[in-house]
């Protein structure tokens, strides 16, 4: 029997913030970690619509008519970021990004979301019940983006019969998986996955 999911709330609470280690009696106090702080689902946002606007970077992604293509870029503050092409009639499949934040922004054509107002398990399922009022569809032109938070399920397609698609993604921290996801109707079902050796 699946599992059944609801709507997430409106907002969901913030992730509590990482504290630094108490120092020991006596012992002189720990130097403040001199790394840049995790950059915010904003900041991937502002990201990803500064570099898809680079028109030379844009043009130099070699498009392929039958498949995706990628090129990996340096993202802001150690997050991982890519420039990916879409042909006509492509598209990622349901999936999520596991604990990473992440944006994205159309650079060229037009791109369409799909995704689930939900926070599904992080483990223990194979099939989910998906409850009605859980669907959420954007189109996002060039220029366009949105950003989004952890546990975040949805596919992109590229619906042009006859023009490609280019966008930018930035996720932070860098994915440690994504969970690929088959959906008939209401019902879900965990298929496969994949882990960061999968797709570099």
């Amino acid at each position: 029997m699946p599992q059944h999911v609801s709507p997430l709330p409106p907002a969901l609470p913030p992730s509590p913030a990482s504290a630094s280690p108490a120092s020991a009696p006596g012992a002189a106090p720990t130097p403040a970690p001199t790394s840049a702080p995790a950059p915010t689902s904003a900041e991937l946002l502002d990201f990803v619509r500064r570099t898809a606007a680079d028109r030379t970077l844009v043009d130099s992604l070699p498009l392929d008519p039958e498949g995706r293509t990628w090129v990996r870029l340096d993202g802001p503050g150690g997050s991982e970021a890519w420039l990916i092409g879409w042909p006509p009639g492509t598209g990622t499949g349901w999936h999520d990004h596991a604990e990473s934040l992440g944006a994205f922004a159309t650079a060229r054509g037009t791109l369409t979301e799909n995704a689930l107002a939900v926070r599904l398990p992080a483990s223990g399922w194979k099939t989910l019940e998906l409850t009605e009022g859980l669907d959420r569809s954007r189109r996002l032109s060039e220029g366009a983006g949105r950003a989004f938070g952890r546990h975040h399920v949805h596919e992109v397609l590229n619906e042009s019969t006859d023009t490609h698609a280019v966008s930018v993604h930035a996720y932070y921290p860098p994915l440690p998986l994504i969970r690929r996801f088959s959906r008939a109707g209401a019902v879900l079902r965990l298929e496969q996955v994949e882990r960061p050796e999968d797709w570099q």
